[in-house]
């Protein structure tokens, strides 16, 4: 597997973020899934699909009929995505690969989507020429990678926050996250040879729940606040009482927080 992507959970991580990054992820989910169209029999592939927020909503689109195959790198992710996907279809299928070498056969799919993983493959173009392999002619992709964080006020902060108590490291990295610009998602799409290629803004307000409880949990779920977990949970809760302090601003009388959230949402067809 040669695609290591920036984004790597190890030991417990993946169940914080199946638990902690759903308020963040879920009110993106239908705008993905409803730029593609999907419909009952459809042919779906989640790549990256993390935890499968994605691929569960799929699933439960395209129904009896249908097929779903969630796919990522990260062997805990795709753990808890299968502990956590419905019975009520046929079992959503999933697999270990890189997004650039897909192990499926060509115009396999109807619909490719990708939520919030672009922005760490490594080798973009070679990711995208992949979706166009395995996508059936007219069919269609639709992927979400972050707006600048400064359009995100959690983000915005997180990142200050990172800056002053992680690694230079860290902060470089977590920077990267927020890197993937319209222009270059639009020059992937056709240089993988797909067509109609689009990419807009989303915005979102997300409740989130009590800041308090809710932050040092989405904090220890993501791969850039990790010499804080090693450093003790005093250093966590140092940085993600910091945290709170910047978004003290939107907080509400029980300690949630409405904070807006914008990615980009790009689509093309085969």
């Amino acid at each position: 597997m040669t695609d290591e992507t920036g984004f790597q959970l190890q030991g417990s991580a993946p169940e914080r973020y199946e638990q902690f990054a759903a308020p963040i992820m879920a009110p993106f989910i239908e705008a993905v899934l409803d730029t593609v169209d999907l419909f009952p029999g459809a042919q779906v592939l989640d790549l990256a699909c993390g935890t499968g927020f994605v691929a569960r909503a799929a699933a439960a689109r395209v129904g009896p009929t249908g097929h779903v195959v969630a796919v990522d790198i990260n062997e805990g992710m795709l753990r808890m995505a299968a502990a956590r996907a419905p019975r009520m279809y046929p079992d959503i299928e999933f697999a270990q690969a890189p997004a650039d070498s897909l192990p499926f056969e060509e115009a396999t799919f109807d619909v490719v989507v990708c939520q919030q993983g672009a922005q760490f493959f490594p080798d973009l173009d070679a990711a995208l020429k992949e979706v166009a392999r395995v996508l059936r002619p007219g069919g269609r992709v639709a992927l979400t990678t972050w707006a600048p964080k400064e359009r995100s006020p959690y983000f915005d902060a997180q990142s200050r926050v990172i800056e002053e108590y992680g690694t230079a490291e860290e902060t470089d990295a977590y920077r990267q996250a927020f890197s993937c610009t319209a222009d270059r998602l639009a020059a992937a799409f056709t240089a993988a040879g797909l067509h109609d290629g689009t990419v807009h803004l989303v915005h979102r307000n997300v409740v989130t729940p009590p800041l308090d409880d809710w932050v040092p949990g989405q904090m220890s779920a993501i791969p850039w606040t990790r010499s804080l977990m090693e450093a003790g949970p005093g250093a966590m809760a140092r940085a993600s009482g910091a945290l709170c302090e910047l978004l003290a601003g939107h907080r509400a009388p029980d300690g949630t927080a409405t904070l807006p959230f914008t990615t980009l949402l790009a689509t093309a067809t085969r």
